[in-house]
């Protein structure tokens, strides 16, 4: 029986923790209410205007991250750096998210401040949580312990403040439920990494040396020049900026889809409707993650990440036609079956072909690849949805079959699964041998 260290259990259950911060805040009940504030409590935006403004919102965010995480992952290969910037923004996002609450006491935009803040530190917290993945395990305990944490994620953060939430919204009236449910997943979060604080440090990493700010960007532009000894490892990265972009808008717009696509969704009852919906696909993902975590064991991890791709590209065609509750619904059963594992799988997959000593600098890559990803996301949806909008308007065409402009944008992400799929096929193919040197 495949049993876990006390090492790795403190890694999976940071998965646990952080998860809460996903769902309640980036994913579902904060862009729910964002979407009410900005179309019905107190802004009068459309629906249409609302989620492309939310759109170039995280798109902001996301560049800001893209920028600073090779900075911070070049910094933090120093012995003993990586568990202070964690902590250092670990903090932050704490302190931000724990002001959120505190919402219905100004005009209904200020709210999105404490939120960004809040959002930019969870994110770089991700850069040196992924790269810990090295330091807790062995690469061939790596895919498992990846997958359990992403399950793990599923069956805790993403799920039981989200049934608080639920129950919160439907027995109280008025701000309370929701100011209730931000301030639980703030503690929950916070709870729940006491053990990844105490017990997870970092092992591989150089030696401390003056100038280490100077250093640290001469050593990435060496990566940068040395693009051709890591060849697999930076098609790798082309591959998964790509199809990653995909499942990061997926998730991330997912509400304000469902409000711009689905006549019977509003921004007064998304949460009503769609929280339910949501308990059940998070429930579910916990088991599909599970599975792929044994999967894992017997087949390739690249064989299975090509599987994920394909059913994410099915996702962006089948997202065009969503016009009800129940096409969502069988909607997010699909992304259920592939998110953990092509989130987890991919992780563990980059962990195994980097070299170790660099883990922090290459995670550092991997988070401006994947943030730069879910800036192209939302920006590609805003820009197609936008023209979709405007042509509509212009021929005065509106389409009762399937409403709404941000479905044209969700069909273009197949591009991006496509290419993806093609160019991770070439580098999985690559040799790894920088590693024996």
């Amino acid at each position: 029986m495949f049993k876990f260290t006390k090492k790795e259990w403190a890694y999976i259950f940071y998965d646990w923790a952080e998860s809460a911060f996903t769902v309640v805040f980036a994913t579902f009940i904060f862009p729910g209410l964002y979407t009410f504030l900005s179309t019905e409590g107190g802004g009068n935006l459309t629906n249409d205007q609302s989620s492309i403004l939310y759109q170039v919102i995280i798109s902001v965010i996301s560049i800001l991250i893209a920028i600073m995480s090779p900075i911070l992952g070049t910094l933090s290969d120093y012995k003993g750096t990586k568990n202070r910037f964690f902590k250092l923004f670990f903090y932050v996002g704490v302190v931000s998210s724990a002001m959120i609450p505190l919402y219905p006491l100004f005009p209904w935009w200020v709210v999105l401040i404490p939120f960004a803040i809040s959002y930019l530190a969870y994110n770089a917290t991700n850069v040196f949580y992924d790269s810990f993945i090295v330091d807790v395990t062995t690469d061939e305990r790596m895919d498992r312990v990846s997958t359990t944490a992403y399950a793990f994620g599923y069956l805790g953060g993403s799920t039981i403040p989200l049934i608080i939430g639920v129950l919160l919204i439907t027995f109280l009236e008025g701000t309370l439920p929701l100011q209730l449910t931000f301030l639980i997943t703030t503690i929950w979060w916070v709870v729940f990494s006491i053990p990844f604080l105490k017990r997870v440090k970092q092992v591989h990493g150089i030696e401390p040396e003056t100038q280490p700010v100077r250093k640290a960007f001469s050593r990435l532009g060496q990566t940068f020049r040395e693009v051709q000894k890591y060849k697999k490892v930076f098609l790798f990265l082309i591959a998964f900026f790509l199809y990653i972009d995909g499942v990061h808008t997926i998730i991330s717009q997912a509400v304000p889809f469902a409000v711009n696509a689905i006549p019977e969704v509003t921004g007064e009852n998304v949460n009503n409707v769609l929280l339910p919906i949501f308990i059940m696909i998070q429930l579910a993902a916990f088991v599909f993650a599970i599975l792929f975590s044994f999967l894992a064991k017997k087949f390739k991890t690249e064989h299975l990440l090509l599987v994920t791709i394909g059913i994410y590209s099915f996702i962006s065609l089948f997202g065009f036609f969503i016009n009800s509750v129940t096409l969502f619904t069988i909607l997010g059963l699909l992304v259920a079956v592939a998110q953990g594992a092509i989130q987890s799988l991919s992780r563990s997959y980059f962990g195994k072909i980097i070299p170790k000593e660099k883990a922090n600098e290459f995670f550092g890559l991997y988070t401006i690849f994947s943030r730069v990803a879910a800036f192209m996301g939302p920006a590609v949806i805003a820009f197609v949805s936008g023209i979709a909008l405007a042509i509509n308007q212009t021929n005065q065409i509106e389409n009762e079959l399937f409403p709404g402009a941000m479905r044209y944008g969700i069909l273009a992400l197949i591009v991006f699964f496509f290419l993806g799929g093609i160019l991770f096929n070439r580098a999985r193919k690559l040799p790894t041998d920088y590693l024996d040197q």
